[in-house]
């Protein structure tokens, strides 16, 4: 794989404890999957499929799918229940009729030096790489152990979505390093500006 290509998939990789989670984060700060290959750099970076894998399917149309897929997502990790149920009914009917293709085989194979690398079996289309976001949200939405913990960053104006799997689970912030520093920041500020 590229060097390009490398720091493209790492520059749209947000690690949310999840691949349908990681998706939301594509819309933020801006949109980040601003072409088809965002999009297959976002594929190989969230891995849902081995780096050099061909992914000719990744046209345009397949852009929209996963655009659509993330507003779908959107809606229903953000659900109020006590609102209008339609648009989460029409969101989750969509949803359900993505999770039925097949997403793509994976296989392993043995490298000159003996190492086991994974491949796929055949080219992945578009419906099959939506299937695999679409059932993990599925497999989300319906454990309520990790439902109950989805959390969105407590940073000022951070929208990002993660699941907390830290001890305790009291995680507060989508990255220490970013949100969290700037809340340390702006709380040292405050303290200063008292003094």
């Amino acid at each position: 794989m590229p060097m390009v290509a490398s720091a493209a998939a790492y520059e749209l990789r947000f690690d949310s404890g999840r691949i349908c989670l990681d998706l939301l984060a594509t819309a933020h700060p801006t949109e980040r999957l601003d072409g088809t290959g965002a999009l297959r750099a976002w594929l190989v970076g969230a891995g849902l499929v081995p780096a050099g894998s061909p992914l000719g399917q990744a046209d345009l149309a397949c852009l929209a799918a996963f655009r659509e897929l993330r507003a779908d997502i959107d809606q229903l990790i953000r659900a109020e229940p006590s609102l209008d149920r339609r648009p989460l009914e029409s969101a989750l009917a969509r949803i359900n009729s993505r999770t039925r293709g097949t997403p793509p085989a994976p296989r392993a194979v043995l490298t000159d030096d003996g190492r086991l690398v994974r491949h796929l079996h055949e080219e992945p289309d578009c419906p099959a790489l939506v299937a695999a976001v679409a059932r993990d949200l599925v497999e989300l939405l319906t454990d309520p152990v990790a439902a109950s913990r989805i959390r969105q960053c407590e940073g000022d104006n951070c929208p990002l979505v993660y699941l907390d799997t830290s001890r305790g689970r009291r995680r507060r912030w989508c990255s220490s390093e970013v949100c969290g520093n700037r809340e340390r920041v702006a709380r040292h500020r405050r303290r200063t500006a008292v003094t």
